[in-house]
């Protein structure tokens, strides 16, 4: 079952979304790690965090696919929030409100380094590509850009660390109260950017999919095709170590829906769309959905070279009091799948 929590709000062209729950296997729902009152194990409930982007789409397929409640079977429950920005989902995780996220490197990279390495561990990859810095038409540098302002999705996301550590390596200063060459304007929803863009009250921004999409058929174009992981599956240390056989069926669905995308990637952007309408109110249109699928490799490798130059560009731009990233990784359990499976490892630094 999913319900929308009280106080959402839909917006036009690829929306909002505040939260939601599914269920999955046994019908009774528990506390994580409860028992029932006749002192015999509770399922497990798994609160899962994920946005409403394309490039989250392994998630939106395994909801509505049913991969999760497969997977996971009698052992859980699946209890599903949606954010509007991995910085939120950062906050949510620290706070002990949810389990698991699907989330982009440098809010999982925040979460690592607030808690000094003992909140989370990285154990899948889900999607590289897919963010890109969109661009009014009559801008065609960087150094354009002086003086105007540009929107990302929270402050310290993958897309915001992208843009300021880019705009720097142009030679233009951004600060974190909105000062600098270049004003950076953390916008959410996403969609909001997108309507500013529409209507001209920002000279561009740094989105995933699809609003980067959105906002290149609103007339824009690509100043910057943002490399690297903008996907990876994060769970708390304390879930993993208490539950590690439910992370294992967490896995299995997040490759079972990466297998779908492969087999069937028309297919599996439909499955994405009805559940992104589901939240929004509105699905992607066909012109959205097929060129946003088509920016974004699916993959369970978490590209741990490319986490790694996330961590140093935050540290550039000083989002990141450090760069290092020892032990953010637990790919033991992904390894052990992907091997039963015949199919090669992933690999951590």
């Amino acid at each position: 079952m999913r319900s929308i929590l009280a106080g959402a709000a839909v917006l036009a062209g690829g929306a909002l979304l505040v939260a939601g729950c599914s269920s999955g296997g046994s019908s009774s729902s528990a506390a994580a790690g409860g028992t029932s009152s006749a002192g015999g194990s509770a399922p497990v409930t798994v609160r899962l965090g994920y946005l409403a982007n394309i490039t989250h789409a392994p998630a939106l397929i395994g909801v509505k696919n049913g991969y999760f409640a497969k997977e996971l079977g009698s052992a859980g429950t699946l209890k599903t929030t949606v954010y509007t920005s991995g910085t939120q989902e950062t906050t949510a995780i620290l706070a002990g409100q949810i389990d698991a996220a699907y989330v982009g490197p440098n809010p999982a990279i925040n979460a690592f380094q607030k808690s000094n390495g003992t909140a989370i561990k990285v154990v899948s990859g889900v999607a590289t590509g897919g963010a890109s810095i969109v661009v009014q038409p009559a801008v065609s540098s960087a150094a354009q850009l002086k003086g105007k302002s540009v929107a990302t999705p929270s402050l310290g996301n993958t897309q915001d660390v992208a843009a300021r550590y880019w705009l720097k390596q142009q030679g233009l200063a951004t600060s974190t109260t909105g000062g600098g060459d270049v004003t950076i304007k953390p916008t959410a929803p996403n969609s909001a950017a997108v309507l500013e863009f529409k209507s001209g009250q920002i000279a561009g921004a740094s989105e995933p999919s699809p609003y980067d999409v959105e906002m290149v058929q609103d007339g824009g174009k690509v100043l910057l095709t943002e490399p690297g992981v903008t996907t990876v599956l994060m769970v708390t240390q304390s879930f993993l170590s208490a539950h590690p056989a439910v992370v294992a069926d967490l896995l299995k669905a997040n490759l079972d829906a990466l297998s779908y995308i492969k087999s069937d990637p028309s297919g599996a952007a439909a499955a994405a769309n009805d559940e992104l309408a589901a939240y929004t109110g509105k699905p992607l249109s066909s012109k959205v959905l097929t060129p946003a699928f088509k920016e974004i490799t699916f993959t369970s490798d978490p590209d741990a070279a490319s986490l790694t130059q996330d961590a140093q560009q935050a540290n550039a731009v000083g989002l990141l009091s450090s760069a290092k990233l020892d032990g953010i990784f637990d790919l033991d359990p992904l390894n052990a799948l992907l091997k039963a499976a015949d199919q090669p490892a992933v690999a951590a630094p």
